[in-house]
């Protein structure tokens, strides 16, 4: 075989070889960017989930959901399913879109020894039953008309229900406590009842302010939470002369 010859057949084996080379680097690439883009499933905020909410409360409230992504974004720690984080409690604001990453949750409320209260307004506190706060629907951040069920002052009649304020916000929820209430009915024998309560902080100007104040020491309230498509207006309320009406 003469020199030419074999030139010929190392350069042909030199271009195999790279042929070769770029073909496993091509199918390489294309591996990983599958891999990369893959779709896996993660757990997504699609509400605002504040401080201090637990996981039970979140769930309940439909503010998570499972969603895919692909696996390049995945962030280290997220989570499919709620098992390794319930009973837990966010330790920062988790907005709309985020992932469920377990470093957020723990089993005691973060501590903070700032409440944002809304400028211009004051921060008060009442305290309501599980069928006043809405069955435990009711978070920081919402928002609620505030009803008050008192007997006759200012004129009106009798017992009555009647719409205190429209719209004010919730800015932080306490913890639940258990108060034992008694009341007597019209034959003077007393019933007590174990009732679970719990603190609500809102965030309202003086006038406001004053007025819940004093329908909670006169009365009782109940929230009603509202939604972007809630209407509510002020009325004569509900009494025993219109209840039927």
């Amino acid at each position: 075989m003469d020199r030419r010859k074999v030139l010929l057949v190392v350069a042909a084996i030199i271009a195999a070889l790279g042929t070769l080379l770029v073909f496993l680097y091509v199918h390489g690439a294309d591996q990983r960017a599958n891999d990369r883009y893959k779709a896996v499933q993660v757990l997504r905020a699609v509400k605002q989930i504040d401080v201090g909410e637990t996981v039970a409360a979140a769930q309940a409230a439909g503010k998570i959901e499972v969603g895919s992504v692909a696996q390049g974004q995945e962030l280290p720690g997220s989570l499919n399913s709620l098992t390794p984080i319930q009973g837990e409690i966010a330790q920062t604001t988790i907005y709309p879109g985020e992932q469920i990453i377990s470093s957020k949750f723990a089993t005691s409320a973060a501590t903070t020894s700032t409440l944002t209260i809304p400028k211009g307004d004051v921060a008060i506190s009442v305290n309501l039953t599980d069928t006043a706060r809405v069955a435990g629907f009711v978070n920081p951040g919402d928002n609620v008309a505030i009803f008050v069920n008192a007997t006759s002052t200012a004129g009106l009649p009798g017992y009555y229900t009647k719409l205190l304020l429209p719209k004010v916000e919730v800015i932080a929820v306490g913890t639940t406590t258990v108060v034992a209430t008694t009341t007597t009915d019209t034959t003077g024998a007393q019933t007590t009842e174990q009732l679970p309560r719990t603190l609500f902080t809102l965030g309202v100007p003086q006038a406001q302010a004053q007025k819940i104040i004093y329908a909670a020491a006169n009365g009782e309230l109940d929230f009603g939470l509202l939604t972007s498509g809630s209407s509510v207006n002020p009325n004569a309320g509900a009494n025993t002369q219109n209840l039927f009406k």
